[in-house]
C-alpha cells in the first residue's frame, strides 16, 4: 500500500494508472477510521482495479468554536488498518498546508437550498468547506467512482449535486450505514461519549426504527412523524438539534410521506453531536 502527501506525487501516481487504463475508486476520510470506512473502501475495491482513500481532517468545514483541534487523529493506527483489509493500494495523506496554502482565496458553494437545512442550519459554512475539499480531491486523485456513506446523507447529496453541475466524469456511489449491535451509527465522533453517553446514544436510531413502524403502520404525515421522534429524544434526554423528513435526493421538506422518503435527525449526547438518517421506499 503506498501512502503520498504531495500533491505532485499524487499526480504523477494517478497518472501512471491512467495510463494503463486502471479505473479508480476513491473514499475521502477525516481519518479516525472504523468499520463503516472499511465498508466503502471494500465496495470500492468490487468495482474497480485500484482503490485510493484519502485521510485529512479539513479545517474549511470547521466553523470557530467546532471541534477541529480535538476531531480524533492517529493516522498511524489508521494506515495499519488499511494495510490490514488489503482492499487499499493508496492514500493520501496531505498537510493542511499543502491543500490550502497561504493565500488560498477560492471555494465551491452550492448556490441552491441543500446546504442550508438539516445540519446546514446550525453549521453555516460547513459544506461550503465540503464541497471546496471534495472539488480539489476530485481533481488530484481523478477517481471513476466516488464512495460515500448514507450516514452523512446532506453531506453525499450535496457532493453528489455538485459533481452532476460541474460536470465531473465521476460516479457516486452512495453505500449503506454500518451500525454497531445496539444500532448506533458507526461514527469517528462515538468515541468522544462517555459510558453513560454511549448507552443512551442508541436512541436515536430506536426513535427512527419507531417512525418506521409508524409508517408500516400508514403514518403518512411528517408533523406526526416528527412529534414522536422527539417526544422518544426527550424522554432519552438528549438535546435535539433537528428531526425533518425530507426528499433523499433534493433534501427539500415532505409535507407527506411519498414513495421515497428519509427521516434525518441530530442530537447532542452531551457535548457531542450524532446524526442518523433512515430512508423509507414505499410502494404506492
Amino acid at each position: 500500500m503506498k501512502v503520498i502527501s504531495a500533491i505532485k506525487e499524487m499526480h504523477e501516481y494517478v497518472d501512471k494508472l491512467k495510463r494503463r487504463k486502471h479505473t479508480i475508486g476513491f473514499a475521502p476520510t477525516m481519518g479516525a477510521l472504523h468499520e463503516g470506512h472499511l465498508s466503502l473502501m471494500a465496495a470500492a475495491k468490487q468495482a474497480n482495479e485500484k482503490v485510493i482513500a484519502s485521510i485529512f481532517v479539513n479545517p474549511a468545514q470547521f466553523a470557530a468554536g467546532e471541534d477541529f483541534e480535538k476531531y480524533p487523529r492517529d493516522v498511524k493506527k489508521d494506515l495499519k488498518l488499511l494495510k490490514n483489509t488489503k482492499n487499499v493500494d493508496c492514500v493520501f495523506t496531505p498537510d493542511p498546508k499543502e491543500i490550502y496554502p497561504d493565500g488560498y482565496a477560492t471555494y465551491v458553494e452550492l448556490g441552491n437550498e441543500m446546504p442550508k437545512g438539516l445540519c446546514g442550519a446550525t453549521r453555516p459554512g460547513h459544506f461550503k468547506g465540503v464541497t471546496t475539499v471534495v472539488s480539489m480531491l476530485l481533481n488530484i486523485v481523478k477517481p471513476d467512482r466516488l464512495y460515500l456513506g448514507q450516514k452523512d446523507l446532506q453531506q453525499a447529496m450535496i457532493i453528489k449535486k455538485m459533481i452532476y453541475d460541474l460536470k465531473y466524469p465521476v460516479e457516486t456511489v452512495i453505500c449503506p450505514i454500518l451500525r454497531e449491535k445496539d444500532g448506533l451509527a458507526m461514527s469517528s465522533r462515538n468515541m468522544y461519549l462517555n459510558p453513560d453517553e454511549r448507552n443512551t446514544a442508541p436512541a436515536l436510531h430506536k426513535s427512527l426504527q419507531m417512525a418506521e413502524s409508524m409508517i408500516e403502520l400508514g403514518e403518512r404525515d411528517p408533523q406526526v412523524l416528527v412529534r414522536e421522534i422527539k417526544r422518544k429524544l426527550k424522554e432519552a434526554n438528549v438535546e435535539i438539534d433537528y428531526v425533518e423528513v425530507v426528499d433523499p435526493d433534493t433534501l427539500v421538506k415532505k409535507d407527506r410521506v411519498g414513495s421515497r422518503s428519509a427521516i434525518a435527525a441530530a442530537i447532542y449526547v452531551g457535548k457531542t453531536r450524532l446524526i442518523d438518517n433512515t430512508i423509507i421506499n414505499l410502494k404506492e
